[in-house]
């Protein structure tokens, strides 16, 4: 690896600056809840089906409890009204408050209001419990069959049905694969519900639904058994049901999720408030599921030049990163986004990109980092495409990246065929192997263009988080700081689904996780 580059001290006080930002969006996330997270509470305690027409069950039970007034107080509080009511079974409690006018239901005396508390907080560590089995049955498993060394390749799916995905999945294991990503179906980041079921019809995608990811989990624990290595699944935990799909990911033994604490504003137009107030449960859910998060800051320069807006990048980083620490996530956990993006036509390409991809594991030593391919200036000539990314696969290894999405040559034209796939997965292959642990035999010189560009950007970097740390992580959005994309603190979708908690707000869930 590279020399210092920067100081300790520089990238203490750039955590330090982050933590200042952060500090007041805690504010907003300690006083309110939003619709989704009520959803995922009544997941956890098994309300999972869907009602008429297929809406599921967890939405009918929050938009009765919201229409009436009384969802600030929490869904765990209602689902504890229902079971005194004589409700047997989550179903019988959904039934019985979308039956009932709930804002007349009278007060409780103290004695009944606090069994009440009680037999749902018991009641919730009993589902605690059984999210925690099901997450060491994951981990036997990887004991079982150990993963291939980092780099972990990572591959896409999207074939928009899940059983040809899974016909997908398995073949590029067999290619190599380490990391299985199934691609969401377009916009589902828009839809404020999680479809229920499998599903066969997706564009561009395939939609993220607990049966789906339990269908594919079981495909892939059968080839990890046949391949003899743990093949890991990810999928995508951010939009307008961040938690609920960090709740079923976690339930359904995924290994990673996409998750972000400004992706959904930047690039889906989603309300701010909402995303930061739901990105802190999601993301307490895969602390307690051992679930990797793989951050969006690579999305920041296929927006922006990624030469010129490269600090946004550093500076988005240490934010998700104080984000993430405040959330319980370890340094094992945080697949920190980057790129390989800048133009291929500028001069000295490679030590930009290598420069800035040490910079990154300068300043996350301990983290993963996940490492994505060039494709803002791919071009339909598949061999140069194919060269272009044997490129970023170098800086991958050199800087030890912990998770690799691999590139494909077909990038500008269509949704990768197999064959494409199997020909990325080869590359990668030959040059993990061919140039592991050439980190350890170059000395990158301390007044060259790698170290002398590394600090370049980590200054602006500075001067970025200095401003967001002064004016506020709301106006620097605002401004358009990051991606080059600005947003409004109460514009975007989802804010009707923001509520201010009200003094006697119930949620055991929070406590559990909070107390870990």
């Amino acid at each position: 690896m590279p020399g210092p580059f920067i100081d300790d001290a520089q990238i203490a006080h750039a955590r330090t600056l982050a933590e200042e930002i952060v500090n007041p969006i805690f504010d907003l996330i300690r006083r309110n809840t939003t619709v989704s997270i009520e959803r995922t509470v009544l997941r956890f305690f098994g309300i999972s089906g869907a009602g008429a027409r297929g809406v599921p069950l967890a939405n009918l039970m929050v938009d009765k409890l919201k229409a009436a007034g009384v969802l600030n107080r929490g869904a765990a509080y209602w689902y504890g009204r229902a079971l005194h009511l004589g409700a047997k079974s989550p179903l019988e409690a959904v039934e019985r408050l979308t039956a009932l006018p709930t804002d007349k239901l009278g007060p409780l005396s103290p004695d009944v209001e606090q069994n009440l508390r009680d037999e749902v907080r018991s009641e919730a560590r009993s589902a605690f419990e059984d999210m925690k089995a099901r997450i060491t049955a994951r981990e036997d498993l990887r004991k079982q069959f150990p993963m291939s060394p980092a780099p972990h390749k990572y591959v896409i799916v999207a074939t928009g049905n899940i059983y040809d995905d899974v016909d997908q999945a398995r073949a590029a294991a067999q290619a190599g694969a380490d990391v299985i990503a199934v691609i969401r179906s377009t916009a589902q980041s828009l839809l404020d519900y999680v479809p229920h079921g499998a599903t066969t019809e997706g564009y561009g995608g395939t939609y993220a639904t607990q049966e789906n990811f339990r269908i594919m989990r079981e495909a892939l624990d059968d080839e990890s058994r046949k391949l003899k290595r743990y093949i890991q699944l990810t999928n995508y935990s951010s939009g307008l049901c961040m938690s609920e799909i960090a709740f079923c990911a976690a339930y359904e033994k995924l290994d990673m999720l996409l998750n972000d604490a400004m992706y959904g504003i930047l690039f889906r137009d989603i309300n701010m408030r909402r995303t930061f107030i739901d990105q802190y449960f999601s993301r307490r859910i895969c602390a307690l599921a051992g679930i990797i998060i793989n951050t969006g800051e690579d999305n920041y320069i296929t927006t922006a030049d990624a030469y010129d807006a490269a600090h946004t990048v550093i500076a988005s980083q240490f934010i998700n990163e104080c984000f993430a620490k405040r959330a319980g996530l370890k340094d094992w956990q945080l697949g920190i986004g980057h790129s390989y993006e800048i133009d291929p036509y500028r001069d000295d390409t490679l030590l930009l990109e290598l420069s800035q991809a040490m910079l990154v594991r300068r300043c996350f030593p301990d983290a993963p980092l996940k490492y994505m391919p060039p494709t803002k200036h791919k071009e339909t000539d598949i061999f140069f495409s194919h060269a272009y990314d044997v490129m970023a696969n170098l800086v991958a290894i050199w800087t030890r990246q912990g998770i690799q999405l691999l590139g494909m040559m077909t990038e500008a034209m269509h949704t990768p065929l197999l064959a494409d796939r199997y020909v990325a997965l080869k590359s990668a292959n030959y040059i993990h192997r061919a140039a592991r642990g050439i980190d350890e035999e170059f000395t990158v010189r301390e007044d060259g263009k790698i170290a002398n560009r590394a600090r370049e950007v980590f200054a602006q970097a500075m001067k970025l988080l200095q401003e967001c740390r002064d004016e506020g992580m709301v106006a620097a959005i605002g401004k358009g700081h990051f991606g080059d994309v600005k947003r409004e603190e109460t514009g975007g979708k989802g804010l009707d689904g923001v509520l201010e908690k009200a003094p006697d707000y119930f949620n055991p869930f929070l406590e559990i996780l909070e107390a870990q």
